[in-house]
């Protein structure tokens, strides 16, 4: 009966990043059952997390459909829990290591949000500079702004989250929409500071005009090559300094390991 209800719900979901979308419309079902009004801090929380990563329209039908998930997830994990209960003792750590289960479940619905937040916000600052290198190109070479815009999309067809936006902002213009207001909405969805500045300019140079705007262009270019460049330094020092933790336990394994003989040797004396 829920399947049947809510099959048009699921319908837009991608199967890789939801695996369970066939059980969704359970979930969905007991949402509804309960009817749960999606209202509480920590809701306003994720619908602005899925608002930046889905867009503002579909962020209340995300919002559903993460919480959907999660119940079908806490079912699964109810279920397996158990299982086990059947073939072992349940006693303290049975208990505790089935609530341990239980909330990094809950959990780790939040984890894959904050991840793929992050590397939207990655994306967004690595390929920036080079489109806004290659639209001041363009602009230098005499065409305007949306034309040089649409140009270095259309060579590009990068899968990255900063040109799917960029895209965005072509098809918009397209079915009607102002130009203004589609550089307005794209800085809105991308949230960075350089992207923001940029806009600012273009948008100053569509209604008052600017004879300089290649030359801005340029400057600002450069700095967000320079930004990237500090960017790629610090990714690369946080590598160094991740792998020192590893470095540290083979170490003391392997002195473990060579120096355990020695020592019971030492003590059997």
């Amino acid at each position: 009966m829920s399947k049947t209800k809510y099959n048009k719900t699921i319908y837009a979901l991608d199967k890789k990043e939801y695996p369970l979308k066939q059980l969704i419309p359970i979930g969905l079902y007991i949402l509804d059952l309960l009817n749960y009004k999606y209202l509480t801090g920590h809701d306003r929380k994720l619908l602005m997390k899925f608002s930046e990563l889905k867009g503002a329209k579909n962020s209340w039908y995300y919002l559903k459909i993460h919480w959907a998930n999660r119940i079908i997830l806490l079912i699964i994990g109810l279920i397996f829990i158990l299982l086990v209960g059947l073939i072992t003792n349940i006693d303290i750590a049975y208990c505790f290591y089935s609530i341990c289960f239980l909330a990094v479940i809950i959990a780790s619905g939040e984890w894959e949000l904050e991840r793929q937040l992050k590397k939207r916000h990655f994306s967004i600052k690595w390929d920036f500079p080079e489109f806004l290198n290659k639209v001041a190109v363009l602009v230098n070479a005499g065409l305007t702004v949306y034309k040089a815009w649409e140009k270095t999309v259309k060579e590009n067809r990068s899968p990255s989250y900063f040109y799917k936006e960029a895209e965005i902002v072509i098809k918009e213009i397209e079915a009607g929409k102002s130009e203004l207001r589609a550089y307005e909405d794209f800085a809105r969805r991308c949230r960075t500071a350089e992207v923001a500045r940029f806009v600012t300019i273009i948008i100053q140079n569509i209604r008052k005009g600017n004879e300089e705007l290649s030359s801005i262009l340029r400057v600002l270019s450069a700095e967000s090559w320079e930004m990237r460049k500090n960017t790629a330094k610090r990714l690369g020092e946080e590598a160094s300094a991740k792998m020192v933790l590893p470095m540290t336990i083979m170490f003391i394994a392997i002195v473990l390991i060579v120096s355990t003989p020695a020592i019971l040797s030492i003590i059997k004396m």
